[in-house]
């Protein structure tokens, strides 16, 4: 864990520069700059809810804000903008603006997909089409430059030119201009609107396909800020030996990876044979207390095994609640709000295990030195605190109580 922590060599003055000496200081870390995440596709419900009918969401959120620092909220162009030139970003920013005053770094996902994707664009040319796809991407990049600087800029590029289970205007525009043509246009109008933004591509497939893909778009100098790559695990953990492998393979472009969208099913597992997740359909798929255990243990080791590889930036868990994408029993909450033994297994491995809490005590000359996790800290001595963050280089600071 040695490229997660840094050093801190610290010397505590009073106002009058006489040295805080022998006293006891306490050291809190209040925030990570690794970025534990989840799908916050509740902060938008809420603010969609009368005041009055809000507390069962504002108790499922205390929840999701007491574990998580970073949230994805959706862009869904069908969704956002179910008719032309009417959208929803106000309870969009609404809940984005929630969480970031909860001091939540937001994602929006995504700008251009070719599912969920608007289906009044069909009612245009294909060049048409193009255009608003680069209007609709400086729109909302700009709306909300500020308050969401990370976006999951195209998704599921891979199959994007190919995919075939329905007309929709994104596969239309992939296979007139090309993969690397559309998802350079997309990345340079995100980037244009937003220089300083974090712009991911994403996708499931993790097969040399998106590495080969990955690459091409380098050499054309798409400004790709981190990698995105899906881990939906319905079928079953993928283990150790995948994660590495994965791992090792899209370290190659040394750039930051974020497992952007992870799964793992606390009840029967989705039946092997399943190709597209999407085709397993059920009314009912229970959560059980041996998968509930089952889905603990196998959260704590990858977020580990993620945690522990110097590239990796961000994990999100894409369900908060049980129920939510194809009724899987996938959350760290039970439909009723209630705490399944994978949130308490994370917390402690979050709040616990990778956060730094100390008592020291300052030499006569006012020193302390202590080794912590990345973030924003307080530091408190005679009643007193000063904020600090503790980077990735080791520092040696002189501050004033």
């Amino acid at each position: 864990m040695e490229h997660r922590t840094s050093t801190l060599d610290l010397t505590l003055r009073h106002a009058d520069g006489t040295p805080v000496g022998g006293q006891s200081i306490q050291v809190h870390q209040k925030t990570h700059d690794f970025l534990f995440g989840c799908g916050a596709f509740d902060a938008v419900a809420l603010m969609r809810v009368p005041k009055e009918k809000r507390s069962f969401l504002e108790e499922r959120m205390h929840k999701w804000v007491r574990l998580f620092n970073y949230g994805t909220l959706p862009f869904y162009w069908g969704r956002y903008e179910p008719e032309e030139g009417k959208t929803v970003e106000k309870p969009t920013m609404e809940g984005a603006r929630y969480l970031t005053e909860k001091g939540v770094r937001v994602k929006g996902h995504p700008l251009c997909w070719h599912t969920a994707c608007a289906p009044w664009l069909l009612n245009y040319p294909d060049d048409v089409i193009f255009q608003k796809q680069m209007d609709r991407i400086r729109r909302d990049v700009t709306a909300f430059k500020g308050t969401i600087d990370m976006w999951d800029v195209i998704n599921e590029v891979v199959i994007m030119p190919d995919f075939d289970r329905y007309d929709n205007a994104v596969t239309r525009i992939c296979r007139l201009r090309g993969r690397v043509p559309l998802v350079k246009a997309c990345f340079e109008a995100a980037r244009a609107c937003n220089p300083d933004a974090v712009l991911l591509i994403n996708d499931f497939n993790t097969s040399p396909r998106y590495e080969e893909l990955i690459a091409e778009l380098l050499e054309h100098d798409v400004p790709i800020s981190a990698i995105g790559i899906q881990s939906h695990q319905h079928q079953g953990y993928w283990g150790r030996e995948k994660l590495e492998d994965v791992l090792s393979r899209f370290s190659r472009f040394g750039l930051p990876i974020h497992f952007t969208e992870n799964t793992l099913i606390s009840g029967d597992l989705m039946p092997g044979h399943i190709v597209d997740l999407n085709d397993w359909q059920v009314e009912s798929w229970p959560s059980t207390p041996e998968g509930e255990e089952r889905q603990a243990r196998e959260a704590a080791e990858m977020y580990s095994i993620l945690f522990a590889h110097p590239l990796v930036e961000a994990i999100t868990t894409w369900d908060f609640t049980d129920g939510c994408w194809l009724h899987a029993p996938s959350g760290f909450l039970r439909e009723d709000n209630s705490e399944k033994p994978v949130y308490h297994t994370l917390e402690k491995l979050i709040h616990g295990d990778w956060e730094t809490h100390l008592t020291l005590s300052s030499s006569e000359d006012g020193r302390i030195s202590f080794t912590g996790f990345h973030g924003d800290y307080e530091i408190t001595a005679e009643g007193r605190t000063v904020f600090l963050h503790l980077g990735r280089e080791n520092q040696q600071l002189t501050v004033t109580i």
